[in-house]
């Protein structure tokens, strides 16, 4: 089964009535015509500051059991409350979810719904819908469409893409990384693992101080590949403002300069992808990491608040960033995008977990992005959450006591990452994106092995005994996120390992440092985190405990030894 995005080959007009109503013009001979969906938006009442509105969907594709519709408003109108449909909103980006009852839309069948809101100035028409990401009133040049002559060949794109690109392939193993590893006592055990190559800055596209730039790093994959398939991971990570709560991965871009993103970071690297001598390359491209999930859970109205993400939320230039990346990279064939999704340590609690799918839903729809153009997510990316807790479920309780309620679990409703990744992946297919989603789970540092591994559950003196006895990730506290101590190498790079995840990943190379723990000058704007600092007590994020980083550490992405001598100690599966 293949991936493919809707193809806008020829838009027909949406008309807007003196009633207010939108609707698709059927031509003489629309029954050749390939509209996937249309939608009769009509606006019923209008009282200069208010309206009420009925919408009527009909799908003219494969039958399903769950429907989404989406539009975005070009003025100020605001949806206060629906009938037949669960409508909620984001900015001017609107969704229209089915009630239990009418979830059902048969091939030709239709569902209706209505709403009230309000506006000032103008109450203009919304000029695109999409049912469940797909464009409707909108030709996809279907099957019964006569060819155009005029029409370039087809050279493959993005419907020729496998459903999975790490199945039957290869995946490139980085020169500069395998290098550090096998000079480490011990490190030609896994040095030839597979790892993502990193473009944190501008500078990297051509190569930093004589290192390996993007075209280097595809040269090389191109001799790996031979006559097989191969994926090479790339991490486009260079936001404006990068990484609003945490200092040390903040990056070069300051919050204004989208405009410097766009073209001398997103529009340099999409030109190489670009370039046919890469066509038979599968290029997975993991879209900024720890970027979407900062504006829900790290603005005003939530203890954990930066000023700087304020001013993110505010500016819009991580969802314009990333939009902006999906929908360049997304056109070239043969590049997958998969968005950072953050992991069950920071969204897996219902205040977080519904908001940012919805974030993320709302990026992937800006700037000229949809839907179709991820395909897939990335979860626990350079993060230590356990793949699997084996000695706990979340549903136990001791002594009448949810797991749930204990210090560890603090009311998450995921106890690991594997069913963190499934649950979101159900999530976002229910809004509205890629019924084949897949998922990566980063297991670079998520083993959790040695001594101190636990090999069955805790006493169920109480509830916390119980947790800290079984649970795998020995971190002090969920929160802690840097350098961390005690953390072992996890599963090793696999592809389809288990329902709905794609492969088990190293995206963040092993030995690379999450950020210094004392103040490091640098020309790279990485600055200074006390989370990196082993003395440091804590703050809210990790509810005010020791912050359980490794000491002497160099600066974020920069070779630290004594790390990766501790992931191979602790690793599970261990090394042979």
């Amino acid at each position: 089964m293949t991936r493919s995005r809707t193809a806008m080959l020829a838009a027909l007009a949406l008309v807007a009535g003196a009633s207010g109503t939108a609707f698709a013009a059927q031509s003489a001979n629309a029954g050749a015509a390939a509209v996937p969906c249309t939608v009769d938006y009509a606006v019923q009442n209008d009282w200069g500051s208010g309206f009420t509105a009925a919408v009527t969907v009909t799908n003219n594709g494969a039958a399903t059991s769950g429907w989404s519709l989406g539009w975005t408003y070009a003025g100020s109108q605001k949806v206060t409350n629906s009938w037949n449909a669960k409508v909620s909103q984001s900015g001017a980006a609107v969704t229209a979810a089915n009630e239990s009852y009418n979830g059902t839309l048969s091939t030709g069948g239709s569902a209706s719904f209505g709403f009230q809101g309000t506006y000032s100035g103008s109450n203009a028409i919304p000029a695109t819908f999409t049912l469940n990401g797909v464009t409707c009133n909108v030709d996809d040049g279907g099957p019964t469409d006569p060819p155009d002559p005029t029409d370039p060949p087809d050279t493959g794109g993005p419907s020729d893409r496998v459903n999975n690109p790490y199945d039957g392939a290869q995946v490139y193993v980085n020169p500069e990384w395998s290098a550090n590893a096998a000079a480490e006592p011990g490190g030609d055990r896994i040095a030839d693992e597979p790892t993502g190559v990193w473009l944190d800055r501008i500078a990297a596209i051509e190569g930093v101080n004589g290192g390996m730039g993007l075209r280097d790093h595809l040269d090389e994959a191109l001799t790996q590949k031979g006559s097989g398939e191969l994926a090479v991971q790339l991490v486009i990570y260079n936001l404006p403002g990068r990484d609003c709560a945490a200092l040390a991965s903040n990056g070069e871009l300051g919050p204004t300069e989208i405009d410097k993103y766009k073209t001398e970071y997103i529009d340099p690297i999409a030109a190489i992808l670009a370039d046919p001598k890469y066509a038979d390359l599968r290029i997975v491209a993991t879209v900024e990491i720890d970027s979407l999930p900062n504006l829900v859970t790290n603005v005003s109205g939530r203890p954990t608040a930066t000023e700087n993400c304020d001013v993110m939320k505010a500016n819009g230039n991580y969802q314009k960033g990333v939009g902006y990346a999906l929908n360049k990279l997304g056109d070239i064939d043969n590049v997958y995008n998969y968005v950072d999704a953050g992991h069950h340590g920071w969204l897996g609690w219902d205040s977080n977990f519904g908001p940012s799918a919805d974030m993320f839903k709302t990026a992937a729809t800006t700037e000229g992005a949809t839907v179709g153009d991820v395909h897939g997510f990335i979860v626990n990316t350079a993060n230590y959450s356990a793949l699997k807790e084996e000695n706990f479920k979340i549903t136990d309780s001791v002594n009448g006591t949810s797991v749930r309620q204990s210090d560890w679990v603090d009311w998450n409703q995921y106890p690991d990452e594997l069913s963190y990744a499934q649950a979101m992946r159900d999530k976002l297919v229910s809004i509205g994106f890629d019924q084949n989603l897949g998922m990566l789970i980063d297991t670079s540092r998520n083993g959790w092995g040695g001594a101190n591994r636990p090999t069955g559950p805790g006493a169920t003196t109480d509830v916390n005994t119980y947790v800290d006895g079984g649970r795998y990730d020995r971190r002090i506290h969920l929160g802690n996120w840097c350098n961390q101590s005690g953390a072992g190498l996890g599963e090793r790079p696999q592809a389809s390992p288990a329902a709905g995840i794609d492969a088990y990943v190293w995206m963040k190379p092993p030995g690379e440092s999450d950020g210094a723990s004392e103040e490091i000058p640098n020309d790279e704007g990485k600055g200074f985190d006390r989370m990196c600092d082993p003395t440091y007590e804590g703050n809210a994020r990790n509810g005010n405990n020791p912050s359980g980083a490794l000491g002497d550490a160099p600066v974020s992405g920069h070779w630290f030894s004594a790390q990766f001598q501790e992931l191979m100690k602790n690793a599970y599966p261990p090394l042979s």
